[in-house]
């Protein structure tokens, strides 16, 4: 069982479940924003948050969505040895944002927590969202759906094509 490479304990996310993920996180943010329940705008990390950004933003009606790009990965993906300080590429409308009262920020996964501390830090009074959370990350987030553990790593549906994988437990 230790001759696993981390990233086959693996958990696999198709596009049914990421949207059915998402409208979960709709429902749970529903009436929640601080103007009489509504969210003034949904932002979204890119690149991970955007799918799930644009379903929030379609089941709670919100017509205003922008992005935030954060940098916090090498190509290597999310390997401790291959991150760096994570930076803002691309900022949101700064008039819109404020502080970020009424804004709804959402991401697909937090892992380490260190992108959203980095948007928090900027936007210190949004509310952060995340389809998955990992234990080093929750506490950055507001609202989550589904914990996975840290050693877990995630396949979205953008990243995969359909081909035969390997049982978990080997041959």
């Amino acid at each position: 069982m230790t001759d696993r490479l981390p990233h086959e304990k693996g958990f696999h996310v198709s596009w049914d479940q990421l949207h059915r993920d998402a409208r979960a996180l709709a429902w749970r943010l529903d009436g929640k924003g601080p103007d009489n329940g509504a969210w003034r705008a949904v932002v979204a990390i890119t690149r991970g948050g955007m799918a799930p950004a644009m379903i929030v933003a379609r089941e709670l009606d919100i017509r205003i969505v922008d992005t935030i790009s954060v940098q916090s990965y090498h190509s290597g993906g999310g390997k401790a040895d291959q991150r760096r300080e994570a930076e803002v590429l691309k900022a949101p409308n700064a008039e819109m944002m404020g502080d970020g009262k009424g804004i709804l920020i959402v991401d697909d996964l937090v892992d380490s927590g260190k992108t959203l501390e980095l948007v928090r830090s900027h936007y210190p009074k949004a509310h952060f969202a995340c389809i998955y959370a990992k234990p080093e990350g929750e506490k950055q987030t507001d609202t989550y759906i589904t914990s996975v553990s840290q050693d877990t790593w995630i396949f979205f549906p953008w990243d995969m094509a359909l081909q035969y994988v390997q049982p978990y437990r080997g041959t």
